[in-house]
């Protein structure tokens, strides 16, 4: 017997009970219907995941930054301080000796040729300076 007004539980009812509610809204999570940011309607895929950031190591960093103040400096008659360019007291010795040698090529070979040198002056420099590892003789160096 049913009161009126009130749903008749048919076989599908009887058979799954309570359990019915919650399979359908687990079906309804699994693929995805109505959650943003995941595979929906639209069918697109989630977006993956971006990579991990990459490190520079000190090496390369000591040869970008000496080759960049290399670059700045190659036309002024003075070098600046090493500490407003963000060089340790040992990069400011290479950025020294790349200066020197650049400005040198550039007179005698022309400035493609004093570029290239800052370049090659640079990173043969830095990789000298950190090939065991970075300096510890002090904060600034």
């Amino acid at each position: 017997m049913t009161t009126a007004g009130a749903p008749r539980a048919g076989a599908a009812g009887r058979l799954l009970g309570p359990a019915l509610p919650a399979a359908l809204l687990a079906g309804l999570l699994a693929t995805g219907c109505g959650a943003s940011g995941t595979a929906g309607a639209s069918g697109a895929p989630p977006p993956s995941p971006s990579p991990p950031p990459s490190s520079t190591s000190p090496e390369e960093l000591c040869t970008r930054i000496v080759a960049h103040w290399s670059r700045e400096v190659l036309d002024s008659t003075t070098y600046g301080d090493y500490q407003s360019m963000g060089l340790s007291n040992g990069q400011y010795e290479i950025l020294r000796t790349v200066v020197d040698a650049a400005r040198a090529a550039k007179r005698s070979q022309g400035a493609d040729a004093a570029d290239e040198l800052i370049d090659r002056e640079a990173g043969e420099g830095c990789a000298n300076r950190y090939r065991s590892g970075t300096p510890t003789e002090g904060p600034w160096q």
